[in-house]
């Protein structure tokens, strides 16, 4: 039986009545934080499920492959109820897209810290991208590598977000001290291709993770000794 999409309503308390009347600056938490009645957390999470099992199918299928009716069949729903929760398969996959690359970003990010040498800092970059891209429960890859199949005007849409991303590249790559010939921004996307195509072409074996990351930097590191 195909669930509804709207939240069942829990039986009013009377602290529930009373909570209505209160004037909803009043109605906060001692940190703070305003009060979520539990028809709104529901709502929350129910949202939060629909956006991992669209993000699933758009893994899966491909963005034009994947319809509504098909987020909505995974979801229990039927294809009208989704809009209650989305306003479009265009903005869902927009809004997994920015959501995937956020994610990609901070943990990026994160294994930057503490480290000063340019090159250190590339190889730290470059395995952690190895490791979200070969991470097998990580929707990150399909959302970043889907962006042929998507319409102009949704692609249109993302590229503030990309732009943003690859940044965190531009200037690890602006800070390596290469030969003065060498076109950095070729150099960035070259590098960038290699890292979001290594579903294609790792194989778990002889070298680990770590190892590719470090031979990837060698083979990059363009200097005359």
């Amino acid at each position: 039986m195909k669930r509804s999409a709207q939240p069942a309503t829990a039986p009013k308390s009377p602290r529930a009545r009373h909570a209505k009347d209160v004037p909803a600056r009043a109605r906060t938490q001692p940190d703070g934080r305003k009060f979520r009645a539990p028809g709104q957390e529901e709502q929350a999470d129910r949202r939060h499920e629909i956006l991992e099992i669209a993000a699933e199918l758009f893994a899966e299928r491909g963005y034009r492959a994947t319809s509504i009716r098909d987020i909505a069949e995974r979801a229990g729903l039927l294809a009208g109820s989704l809009y209650y929760h989305i306003r479009s398969k265009e903005a869902l996959f927009v809004e997994i897209h920015n959501t995937a690359l956020a994610a990609a970003a901070r943990r990026i990010h994160k294994a930057l810290e503490g480290l000063a040498d340019p090159w250190a800092r590339l190889q730290a970059a470059c395995l952690e991208m190895l490791e979200i891209q070969l991470n097998s429960g990580s929707l990150t890859l399909p959302i970043m590598n889907n962006l042929r199949s998507v319409p102009v005007n949704v692609r249109d849409a993302l590229i503030q977000q990309r732009d943003d991303f690859e940044k965190i590249f531009r200037d690890l790559v602006t800070d390596l001290p290469l030969d003065g010939d060498i076109d950095k921004n070729l150099y960035r996307i070259l590098l960038l291709s290699l890292l979001n195509s290594a579903d294609g072409w790792f194989r778990e074996g002889r070298l680990s993770r770590a190892d590719i990351a470090a031979q990837i930097i060698r083979i990059f590191r363009h200097q005359h000794h």
